[in-house]
């Protein structure tokens, strides 16, 4: 792999080796002359709308304060020390998903979104630590970060935030716009605004072991099969009617230890799991419904490309997009692997899609998954 400006002058292979999960990185420069693609007011635009989540959060003499959005107003922007937090801002803006598609050196399984914190001078949302690693991208203004490598992560009782009770700064930057903070998962740190700035973090999924073995356990309800019914032919009459039988408890256990997960089952458990788009997440439908020929027309004449809100993962013959799963042939597999990784299909890949495939495309084009590329 080349080296990445993004990261320092490393390569993504370096970076993973001796930094990710393990160390702090601060790459001063990391995007030349970077101009926020965001203005303030189109920030602010998003977070009025209901289908966009976002928080504020103040920072008062007397403590926290944190509302989450919609929000038709905002504090003036000369009170001091409050923040606008932006999720998924990749979502609804074709620059940001852009700037998000740089770091997927990290496979998209990880890659979660990109958030904007805009913030008015003192503002920030306390010491706190992330439970996922995250690229701190300096987008606008100046902002100064602490940070400690500290294993005390006591939190502050009785605030509406998860802030840190001791937090002791071991290292201090003041980033300018274009310069980048790499830190690994549970690090202290704690920004705050020098004057009017913007922060776009990039972070990564990190979903807790309990979250998937639940959500597992749901996906495989349907496919369990135990035939059968408990019997006892050879119950024997009992003094203690109300405890259990031993025999039973036996019984019932093997049988259900005959229950068996599949690398198969977790396969296709994780690319839906992990396809699924967030519950804010809608798709529109094209504003001009295409019928089969006319589609495959315009798609032939310029290609696809996949909607930024679309997610899309494969393993094996196995294919995954927005929470459903596909089993596909090895020259239909080879297509999509490459509208997955590249997110978008050139108008000649098209010539070997088998007539399931194509279907299939222009179902997902119907349902607003994917477009036909523009002129």
């Amino acid at each position: 792999m080349k080296k990445l400006d993004l990261l320092g002058g490393i390569t993504p292979a370096q970076f993973l080796r001796d930094y990710w999960h393990k160390k702090p990185l601060l790459i001063r420069n990391a995007i030349p002359g970077f101009t926020a693609p965001l203005p303030r007011q189109e920030l602010f635009d998003l977070a009025r709308r209901d289908e966009v989540e976002s928080r504020l959060i103040t920072h008062r003499t007397d403590g926290w304060d944190m509302q989450h959005g919609p929000f038709n107003k905002l504090p003036p922007l000369k009170q001091k020390a409050w923040t606008l937090l932006v999720q998924g801002v990749n979502l609804h803006h074709p620059a940001a998903d852009a700037l998000l598609r740089q770091f997927r050196f990290v496979p998209d399984a990880r890659l979660d979104d990109l958030m904007i914190s805009y913030a008015t001078d003192g503002g920030g949302v306390g010491p706190h630590f992330d439970s996922y690693d995250v690229f701190l991208l300096q987008a606008h203004g100046q902002r100064r970060w602490r940070i400690s490598a500290q294993d005390d992560l006591t939190l502050e009782e009785g605030v509406p935030l998860k802030i840190l009770s001791n937090f002791q700064a071991e290292q201090e930057f003041v980033l300018e716009p274009g310069d980048m903070l790499y830190l690994p998962p549970q690090y202290a740190h704690d920004g705050v605004a020098i004057g009017e700035c913007m922060t776009y973090s990039v972070g990564f999924r990190s979903p807790a072991y309990q979250e998937l073995g639940e959500s597992f356990l749901e996906f495989m309800m349907d496919t369990i099969d135990l035939p059968g019914r408990y019997e006892d032919p050879d119950l024997k009459a009992t003094a203690k009617p109300a405890e259990l039988p031993l025999d039973m408890v036996a019984r019932i256990r093997d049988e259900l230890n005959k229950i068996r997960f599949t690398d198969d089952d977790i396969t296709i458990f994780l690319g839906e799991h992990l396809s699924e788009p967030k519950h804010s997440v809608f798709f529109e439908a094209p504003a001009q419904e295409l019928s089969f020929a006319r589609f495959f027309q315009g798609a032939k004449k310029r290609g696809l490309a996949l909607h930024r809100k679309t997610r899309m993962l494969y393993r094996g013959s196995h294919v995954f997009i927005n929470g459903e799963s596909f089993q596909v042939n090895r020259g239909d597999k080879a297509i999509l692997a490459r509208l997955a990784d590249s997110r978008v299909l050139e108008k000649t890949d098209l010539d070997l899609a088998s007539e399931d495939l194509l279907e299939a495309l222009h179902q997902w084009h119907e349902s607003g998954w994917l477009e036909i590329v523009r002129d």
